[in-house]
C-alpha cells in the first residue's frame, strides 16, 4: 500500500500527502472493509490538488478491536474528529463517507459541520433501522457477497480475497449501534449551509436508495446535489464508471474550497 501510516488515538490512519495541497479530503470507509481499498480514490484526488487521509475504524483493517464490532458510533465519530484535527493544519476539509462511513460522516456533519467545507455521501447506510431490527433475533451469518458491490467482477473477487476485509456474520451489538445511530441522526440537526454531494447506485442492494434517500434529503441544505447512477451497485467508486464518479467528487471538492 502506498501512502503513510500512523496511529492517532485508537485508530490506524493512512495519509496520502502532496506538496502544497489546496485542501484535505478525509475518506471514511464502510462496514467490514478498510481504508486501503481507497488507494485509487486517493490517487485521483491527489492529482487534483488534495491531500488525503482516512482511518481504519476500530475493529476494522489494521486498527485494534474485535473485528466488525461497533458498540456505539459516537466514539467512532470522536476518533474521526481526532484524525481531522491531527491532519488538517490550516486547510479546508471535505469529508467523503461511503456506506457505514456515510452514516459516520453524516453524524460527524451534525456534530462538527462548521469545521467542514463540504460533505460527500456515497451510498450512506442510513434509514436501515427497520432492516437491522428485523435481523436482531437471527443476524445474517454469511459474509457480504462481493457480487453486489460492483458490475465489475474483479472488484468482488478482490474483496473476497482481501485478508483485511471482515468475512464473518453480523454481530448483535453492531446492529444495535446502527439502529441507535439512525435514531441519533433522525433526532439531530440538518446540514444547513454545508454543501453536500449525495451519490448512490440505482441498483444498490446493500443500502437501497429508497431507504437512504429520504434521510439524506431531510438533512440536505440548499446547496446540495443528488446523483443516482443508473445500474450501479453499492460501491460507486469501484463501479464500471468509477472515473467519472470520482471525478465528480474531485470537482465538488475543488468548488467548495475555492471560496
Amino acid at each position: 500500500m502506498s501512502g503513510e501510516s500512523k496511529q492517532v488515538g485508537r485508530v490506524q490512519v493512512r495519509s496520502w500527502p502532496i506538496k502544497d495541497p489546496e485542501r484535505l479530503v478525509v475518506l471514511v470507509h464502510g462496514y467490514g472493509e478498510h481504508i486501503g481499498r481507497y488507494e485509487h480514490v486517493a490517487a485521483a484526488l491527489n492529482a487534483r490538488g488534495s491531500s488525503v487521509v482516512g482511518p481504519d475504524h476500530v475493529g476494522h483493517g489494521r486498527s485494534d478491536g474485535e473485528p466488525a464490532l461497533v458498540e456505539d458510533f459516537e466514539p467512532v465519530v470522536d476518533d474521526l474528529h481526532a484524525v481531522v484535527a491531527d491532519a488538517r493544519g490550516d486547510l479546508p476539509v471535505v469529508m467523503v463517507g461511503h456506506s457505514m462511513g456515510g452514516l459516520i460522516a453524516a453524524r460527524y456533519a451534525q456534530r462538527h459541520g462548521d469545521e467542514l467545507a463540504g460533505l460527500v455521501l456515497s451510498g450512506p447506510a442510513v434509514g436501515l433501522a427497520p432492516v437491522f431490527e428485523g435481523w436482531l433475533a437471527d443476524p445474517p451469518s454469511d459474509p457480504i457477497d462481493g457480487a453486489v458491490l460492483s458490475r465489475e467482477p474483479a472488484v468482488g473477487e478482490a474483496y473476497a480475497a482481501d485478508p483485511l476485509v471482515y468475512h464473518g456474520g453480523w454481530k448483535v451489538p453492531t446492529l444495535r449501534a446502527f439502529i441507535a445511530a439512525d435514531e441519533a441522526i433522525a433526532a439531530g440537526p440538518a446540514f444547513g449551509a454545508l454543501p453536500l454531494l449525495y451519490v448512490h447506485g440505482g441498483d444498490d442492494q446493500l443500502v437501497p436508495v429508497t431507504l437512504a434517500r429520504p434521510v439524506v434529503e431531510r438533512l440536505a441544505g440548499p446547496e446540495s446535489e443528488t446523483v443516482i447512477i443508473d445500474g450501479a451497485r453499492h460501491e460507486v467508486f469501484n463501479e464500471t464508471d468509477q472515473a467519472e464518479t470520482i471525478g465528480r467528487v474531485a470537482e465538488f471538492a475543488e468548488r467548495v474550497t475555492a471560496r
